[in-house]
């Protein structure tokens, strides 16, 4: 029984076949080889990898030949790996190889129970291709290790172009990459993923889009470069890719189009630059005598409304230009007549002949002069045409510049007005006004005079100053809990309740003017964070959620109701609306601004400290004249730090003044408190009298309102 129990247990085991190394002469391509269409593709690949390695990855599956008797002749055929035979055979016959070189095989048994056909099928069947992102990760190892684009290219006979396309494939974040290893991606969606290098934007679009049906690559690249602009417009064009990158700007391609598009990602720099160039056409222009230069991207339409057109003289060629106009018609009636009857003109010719038409045209493009007095009244129109080119466009005189008539004259006050001369300084000198892009442009020779801040400029700041307020109310509740008993009080005595049930409502402050560094403020940081933290504890049932305040203590109420509160302080200065109707009446805000006051001293909250602002090129320095920079130094840094730096141009000056002014504490006046005086007299009078940030007076002829209960 043992025995028997021995021979049942008993397992066949595998015996593999031997391999040895076989003179190539000896080996022979056999008629069992199941490969018979397109034998000789991909074999230029295949002999290039032989060579460059010198060696073969796998070997030769290799039979050997019998006699009639059955007796080895010595000779072997190969039913599997025929392709590798064919490539060796290359080799040998350009001389890499010699015609009796050892070549490793596998040698089949002879008493093998599968034929030779039944080998070569399964050796061209049974195997399974590299999944595309192992290739990918290949690569990269490859290039880490030491070998370049152009060397693994060369390697496996593709162009460097196609190595950087994979290379870029694997550079997608990890998230994605397993979500194509899942099949959940399509290579076509990878490939558009790479537009944006940006981690974190890639699986937040993935996110957004994987549960949709919507998922095609160009919606993915559009949605990857939403914020970005194409290298095809126009103010892309203007600067040039070059500059634009030398001045540290960014561009993302997109290597898997076949025009290479791509686009620029920080389109405040090219806003900058664009304006930067602007600028400086408008300053050569201003030479000329012009009253007014506008200088849009974009010009709006119908701007020559309105308008009266001068009409300038052509200015006529020199004796020189003259000859080479008309050697240019010369010379191109000469290649049209040489070449007229020839189906295809040569590149050379077709080139010269576009050169000649480009010169000819700027001949016929002749600058207009104009009558200096008419230049000191009338302004010129500078924009960006589809092409990238600068537009000027001069000669248009606006109506309050005409010359009055003589009935008009002798109705005036003064009579020897010169009505062209609105824009002097105290010399009477006229100076161009200047504006981009609807902004007028400060200039350096005003630096001893301290014009009214930008209104976007102080609704910028203002806008820093409400999202501090907000974040400053949140923290104290016993201010928020006054503010909302205030705003109740005056409502149920003073104004008509609002519908609902409760006779307040707090809405979010929206602020359609921001600077592009609000939303990194600590302020804006701490508000969501505050709000994320109140989100996770709130319940998602609403008829819950009074039970949920209700069972709250004392303290934790108090930090809620602040916090929703703090939501609808705005301290944002917007340009009130002279004739009532929709719109900010000046009284309202007048009303606003003392009472945000009153919530910072109410906090004890300070811009400086608390929100940590501080005057920089971008938000403040660099956007206002030269005498707005030294007034500001010389409050924050005393006289002598002003000195220093008042022989400076304004782009130097701002840049001197952010350093000197880092720690110094100082605000600009939209971000400065009101003295206590001047809040309580607005309270007391309604806001009828009161001063704007800008130090000008207002005189409010609103409808008349109660007084504002006293705290």
């Amino acid at each position: 029984m043992a025995k028997a129990a021995k021979k049942k247990s008993a397992v066949a085991t595998i015996v593999f076949s031997r391999s040895r190394d076989i003179p190539f002469n000896r080996i022979f391509l056999s008629d069992s080889n199941v490969r018979e269409i397109n034998v000789e593709e991909g074999l230029d690949e295949l002999t290039h990898d032989i060579n460059r390695r010198e060696d073969i990855v796998q070997g030769l599956n290799v039979r050997a030949v019998m006699d009639a008797d059955g007796n080895e002749t010595g000779d072997f055929e190969t039913p599997a790996g025929g392709r590798r035979y064919r490539a060796i055979a290359r080799l040998v016959e350009a001389g890499r190889f010699p015609a009796d070189g050892l070549v490793p095989c596998l040698v089949k048994k002879a008493n093998a129970k599968t034929s030779a056909v039944d080998d070569s099928l399964a050796e061209n069947t049974v195997r399974l291709a590299l999944h595309p992102l192992d290739q990918f990760k290949a690569f990269k190892r490859m290039l880490e290790n030491g070998m370049s684009k152009e060397e693994i290219a060369d390697a496996y006979r593709t162009t460097p172009r196609y190595i950087a396309q994979r290379l870029r494939l694997v550079a997608v974040a990890p998230s994605l990459l397993e979500a194509y290893a899942r099949q959940e991606i399509t290579l076509a969606m990878l490939e558009a993923f790479t537009v944006n290098p940006d981690h974190a934007r890639q699986e937040q679009v993935w996110e957004r889009i994987c549960g949709s049906w919507q998922k095609e690559p160009w919606q993915i690249r559009r949605m990857l470069t939403d914020t970005t602009v194409p290298t095809t417009d126009k103010r892309a064009l203007c600067i040039g890719i070059d500059a634009y990158k030398a001045a540290g700007g960014v561009v993302l391609r997109d290597l898997f189009s076949d025009d290479n598009s791509g686009w620029l990602g920080d389109v405040p720099l090219l806003d900058r630059l664009v304006d930067e160039m602007l600028q400086g056409t408008a300053d050569e222009l201003a030479k000329q005598g012009w009253k007014w230069i506008a200088a849009h991207v974009e010009l709006p339409y119908g701007h020559t409304n309105g308008l009266r057109k001068l009409n300038g003289v052509t200015e006529a060629l020199t004796e020189e230009e003259s000859a080479t106009r008309e050697a240019l018609r010369n010379e191109q009636e000469e290649l049209e007549a040489e070449y007229s009857k020839a189906d295809e003109l040569p590149d050379a010719v077709d080139q010269r002949l576009a050169e000649i038409e480009t010169a000819l045209s700027a001949f016929e493009d002749r600058p207009m002069t104009f009558d200096p007095a008419e230049i000191a009244r009338s302004g010129v129109f500078l924009s960006i045409s589809r092409q990238g080119e600068l537009i000027v466009d001069p000669g248009y005189v606006r109506p309050e510049d005409e010359v009055p008539s003589v009935a008009d004259s002798e109705s005036c006050e003064d009579p020897n007005e010169d009505h062209t001369l609105r824009d002097v300084d105290r010399d009477g000198i006229q100076h161009t006004v200047i504006a981009i892009n609807g902004q007028p442009v400060d200039k350096e020779d005003e630096d001893d005079e301290v014009r009214p801040l930008p209104e976007r400029l102080v609704s910028e700041l203002t806008a820093h100053r409400t999202l501090a307020l907000q974040n400053a109310l949140a923290d104290n509740p016993h201010v928020a809990m006054t503010a909302l008993l205030h705003r109740m009080v005056v409502e149920r005595y003073h104004f008509a309740a609002p519908t609902g049930c409760l006779e307040v409502s707090v809405r979010q402050t929206c602020f359609p003017t921001q600077g592009t560094d609000l939303k990194d403020t600590p302020s804006a940081k701490a508000i969501i964070e505050r709000y994320d933290a109140w989100r996770s504890d709130l319940p998602s049932d609403e008829s819950a959620l009074w039970d949920w305040i209700a069972a709250l203590d004392d303290t934790s109420r108090m930090a809620l109701l602040a916090h929703c509160v703090s939501y609808g302080v705005t301290a944002v200065h917007e340009r009130p609306n002279p004739y009532g109707g929709s719109g900010l009446t000046q009284h309202s805000l007048n009303c606003r601004l003392a009472g945000a006051d009153r919530l910072a001293r109410a906090t004890g909250f300070d811009m400086a400290t608390d929100a940590h602002w501080r005057p920089t090129v971008n938000n403040y320095l660099g956007r206002v004249t030269k005498a707005r920079i030294l007034e500001a130094v010389r409050e924050g840094a005393g006289e002598r730090a002003a000195s220093l730096i008042q022989h400076l141009k304004k782009g130097d000056m701002a840049q001197e003044a952010e350093r000197l002014l880092s720690d110094a504490g100082w605000l600009p006046e939209p971000l400065q408190l009101l003295a206590a005086t001047d809040v309580e007299e607005v309270a007391a009078d309604g806001g009828a009298t009161a001063t704007d940030e800008t130090g000008a007076m207002h005189d409010n002829d609103a409808e008349e309102v109660p007084p504002i209960a006293a705290e």
